[in-house]
């Protein structure tokens, strides 16, 4: 893997300060997708999700699409499926839309 960007640097010297941070939690975890740390990025967001099972809508989506990126279909789906749930759930129908649209499109 390339070397780390400042950014994601900035964001793990940041959580070390503050583990509970969810925004930086979340932060971090799309910092390392973006960089093609996918590994890393997808373990963050599962943990993440773990902990906060109900209120990580966003997690779900992104999750849901980094499986779609790399066309792993069965984990997407069921991913954007619990998603579009905890979405619903916390009334926040944009964000179920979103991820609808984007389960639709795995067929």
């Amino acid at each position: 893997m390339a070397e780390k960007s400042e950014r994601r640097v900035k964001l793990e010297a940041s959580l070390q300060e503050d583990p509970s941070d969810t925004f930086l939690r979340y932060g971090l975890a799309l910092q390392c997708l973006r960089e093609g740390d996918v590994e890393e990025g997808r373990a963050r967001l599962l943990a993440l999700i773990a902990d906060h099972p109900d209120d990580q809508v966003a997690a779900y989506q992104q999750l849901g699409q980094s499986y779609a990126e790399t066309e792993e279909v069965d984990a997407a789906a069921s991913t954007l499926r619990t998603g579009i749930a905890k979405a619903l759930a916390r009334g926040d129908d944009h964000a179920a839309a979103e991820m609808g649209q984007l389960l639709d499109s795995l067929d």
